[in-house]
């Protein structure tokens, strides 16, 4: 029987509210005073990667001087001291929105996913969202040769299964059954129906990420539990069902030795996680990660509607009537940390009400 990961209870904590200028829970100023420094008041996600020997966070919609989405990098090495960020700047010195040619970013639209490859940086865009529908239309990659100054389109990703990803760099020879086996290769975990889909699973080699024709959608197994891997994402097959998923990150866990997917979902409520030996699975049953009402979170450092009862004064202006909300748990793999049968991960959470990103951490251990 596999090895199985519990989550030990009451150990999500956040560590430091990332962005904005007053920490609303604390009623102090945040370390990165990102307003004052960048023009950036409030935004969410920070789905992070490494590129350039910096870490990289990706910020959607942006409450600030210039609108559009924000990105930022770090150099900190520990997240217990909260990080320190620095935003990609334009000429004025504040944040510069990300532009792609040719390539609708409006609101929803968003940087959801980032690797380097070849010297470049790759980032994953959704766009085309549909507000009466309250879908995501497509995804498409996009390259960056200037540290995210400027971006090119390359090729549509996705418009069905793989709308919201998260990406990870693996050595194939690692990984038996991935289609190939020698060099390295890109795993795409993928969302389709905003926050009402299940996850999927394709493949990239990583020296053609630029070519749309080379990827591969896992399309299950066969009779001996080998992968099956078609041309056609038609042919994706979800790794379990649990249709709730839009938002998410995949990382390994070399302490777990196992791969570990956090979500949001509303059944069960809060940040989910799932555990597999393998990308393709088979998963666990879910967790939760992050309960907004047992670890914290409401009448701290997200918001109560006044309609329900007045505990916490962290809303934004304006917004007293409006329940903050958990969404976007993207794992910084770079900082987990181990020993024996337990592990302490890092990932980044945004709340709604306040609009801002807060860096978390928790505690997953091996049932023994």
């Amino acid at each position: 029987m596999a090895a199985q990961v519990r989550y030990t209870t009451g150990s999500t904590k956040k560590i430091c509210q990332l962005t904005g200028d007053t920490d609303r829970e604390l009623n102090q100023p945040t370390l990165n005073q990102t307003y004052s420094r960048y023009g950036v008041s409030g935004t969410d996600l920070g789905s992070s990667f490494e590129y350039d020997g910096k870490l990289y966070l990706l910020f959607g919609d942006t409450v600030g001087t210039h609108g559009g989405k924000s990105i930022a990098f770090t150099a900190d090495t520990d997240p217990d001291n909260c990080l320190s960020l620095r935003f990609v700047t334009g000429p004025d010195g504040l944040y510069l929105p990300p532009t792609v040619p040719g390539i609708s970013l409006a609101p929803y639209d968003v940087p959801v996913s980032g690797f380097g490859a070849q010297g470049n940086m790759y980032v994953v865009f959704t766009t085309d969202w549909n507000a009466q529908e309250q879908k995501m239309g497509r995804s498409v990659l996009t390259r960056s040769r200037d540290n995210a100054q400027h971006f090119t389109y390359l090729y549509d990703l996705s418009t069905d299964k793989f709308i919201n990803v998260a990406s990870v760099i693996v050595n194939n020879a690692d990984i038996p059954g991935l289609p190939a086996t020698t060099g390295q290769g890109l795993l795409l975990w993928g969302s389709g129906y905003y926050r009402r889909s299940d996850p999927y699973l394709a493949y990239l080699p990583l020296n053609a990420v630029e070519d749309a024709k080379a990827l591969r959608y896992f399309a299950g197994t066969d009779g001996s539990g080998t992968p099956r891997w078609s041309t056609q994402e038609s042919a994706a097959v979800s790794l379990f069902s649990q249709p709730c998923l839009g938002e998410l990150s995949v990382a390994w866990n070399s302490y777990l030795r196992k791969w570990l997917m956090l979500y949001n979902c509303t059944q069960p409520r809060g940040i989910n996680f799932r555990t597999a030996d393998s990308p393709w699975g088979p998963w666990s049953p879910t967790q939760v990660l992050f309960d907004p009402w047992t670890d914290g979170g409401y009448c701290h450092f997200m918001h109560v509607s006044y309609e329900s009862q007045h505990c916490d004064s962290v809303s934004d202006p304006g917004q007293e009537d409006e329940w903050g909300g958990e969404y976007g748990p993207y794992m910084l793999p770079a900082f987990f940390t181990g020993s024996g049968n337990a592990t302490t991960i890092y990932f980044t959470m945004s709340t709604w009400n306040p609009y801002e990103v807060m860096l978390m951490k928790s505690t997953l251990v091996i049932a023994t």
